[in-house]
């Protein structure tokens, strides 16, 4: 069985022990090594490149949302799974947009940590409930006839013509990552909370030409 290998940031040694003997207690993961802050988790995820890394927010010097940023131009076949203390909207968008493959908070049970870490190794968005009602939230707030930037226009035109993430990430050269965040920021311009909406808002509004 391939392993699925992880790097832990975190700038509490007491928090990075934990997890590491959540992760290798079980044979499914290998940690590869810590980082007690953002820069560190760069360079080590830059050098021994695993699958995941479980990145906190708020840590000295360069902070996760710097960080995950970073990885996400340098090393994009590493999927960074949030794990913090916070689920304030700023701290949950700043991470999404910076390119976090999903969200989860420190107060989560064991198995929905690993069950997490699988999903994201896999590409798949993670969120955990309470983070998932927050975003939820911004997406039923409507934002009238706010503009979409070039570059969300163009997602949702490849939307519209059935194009998965991957594809129109393909298309545009940008990350998966990337599409998705683009996308949830269509959803909220546009005041919808689905891919299909979004298409039909986008008919509706002329974006698209009309339907």
């Amino acid at each position: 069985m391939t392993k699925i290998s992880l790097l832990i940031a975190d700038d509490h040694p007491v928090v990075r022990n934990g997890l590491r003997g959540i992760f290798t207690g079980d044979p499914e993961f290998e940690v590869l090594g810590e980082a007690s802050d953002g820069r560190e988790a760069v360079t080590l995820t830059l050098a021994r490149r695993p699958d995941v890394v479980l990145m906190d927010l708020r840590m000295p010097g360069t902070d996760g949302v710097t960080a995950i940023r970073a990885l996400a131009e340098q090393s994009p076949g590493t999927r960074v799974l949030v794990l913090t203390t916070y689920s304030d909207d700023s701290d949950v968008l700043a991470a999404i947009d910076a390119g976090a493959t999903g969200y989860l908070l420190k107060d989560a049970p064991r198995e929905e940590l690993l069950r997490g870490v699988r999903a994201a190794a896999r590409g798949e968005s993670v969120l955990a409930p309470a983070v998932a009602t927050t975003l939820l939230g911004r997406v039923r707030a409507p934002q009238p006839e706010t503009p979409l930037s070039p570059r969300e226009l163009e997602v949702l035109r490849l939307i519209a013509k059935g194009a998965t993430n991957r594809a129109a990430a393909a298309e545009l050269f940008i990350s998966e990552a990337t599409v998705k965040t683009h996308l949830i920021h269509v959803y909220a311009k546009l005041g919808v909370k689905d891919r299909a909406a979004a298409v039909a808002v986008g008919f509706e509004r002329g974006l698209l030409g009309r339907s």
